[in-house]
């Protein structure tokens, strides 16, 4: 199943313009580079749901972990997994 997993933007790494950007989006430790282009709006620190590596939408950091842990116990967090993650443990840290 291919759901949005929500996760913290830790940091922007590319931006070309206002609207064309990348960064990194932390997701219980695990560090995934996400398209940021659908969220020209979203900010360091803030929380977003990320559906097949883009952004698109932003919620608050309630919602984020409820949801991150409804996922985990639903083992529904397969798509995390994969050669290109690294571990932090920003993800949910105030």
């Amino acid at each position: 199943m291919c759901l949005a997993i929500p996760g913290k933007l830790i940091e922007i790494t590319q931006q070309l313009d206002a609207v064309f950007r990348m960064g990194k989006v932390s997701f219980d430790g695990i560090i995934k580079e996400v398209s940021l282009n659908l969220l020209p709006e979203a900010k360091v620190g803030q929380y977003v749901m990320v559906h097949v590596g883009a952004a698109i939408s932003i919620i608050d950091e309630e919602e984020a972990k409820k949801t991150f842990a409804v996922l985990k116990q639903l083992d529904e967090l397969e798509e995390l997994e994969g050669p290109e993650m690294f571990n932090n443990n920003d993800f949910l840290e105030g």
